[in-house]
């Protein structure tokens, strides 16, 4: 802490310190406010909800698995699927079935962009990337 001098002098030098104990004080207030107030905030609203019984919803069924090689060779479920016969084989499937895409890393675009044609042609529309994780080191 800095002290200013009894010296009588005609300079009087300006205190620069900041006194930090007002700033201290105004946190812990602030921080003891938030900690009542903070539980307090829950917005839920209790409601008796009625008793009914339903039936689970049906599965939607084997998701078809979609893999494109690196060479543009693309295989249905471990088949192999020429391009140009791809929306014809995804047609047979369901419209609510799920298509697992994987994609090697060499593929071109056009190609995923190709299948995800075809797919969606097929009308097929719900359709996840698969991918691995990314090695940790």
């Amino acid at each position: 802490m800095a002290f200013g001098s009894f010296e009588k002098g005609e300079e009087i030098e300006a205190n620069a310190e900041i006194n930090m104990v007002p700033f201290i004080d105004v946190m812990l207030v602030l921080l003891i406010i938030f900690m009542i107030t903070a539980p307090l905030m829950s917005h839920a609203v209790k409601v008796d909800l009625p008793k009914a019984s339903s039936q689970p919803l049906a599965a939607a069924g084997k998701p078809v698995d979609v893999a494109v090689l690196a060479g543009g060779e693309v295989l249905v479920n471990q088949k192999p699927v020429a391009m140009a016969d791809l929306q014809k084989q995804l047609q047979q499937f369901p419209a609510e079935t799920e298509v697992h895409l994987r994609a090697d890393r060499g593929t071109p675009y056009e190609t995923v962009a190709r299948v995800l044609a075809a797919a969606s042609a097929a009308g097929l529309a719900k359709i996840g990337f698969v991918t691995d994780l990314p090695e940790t080191r």
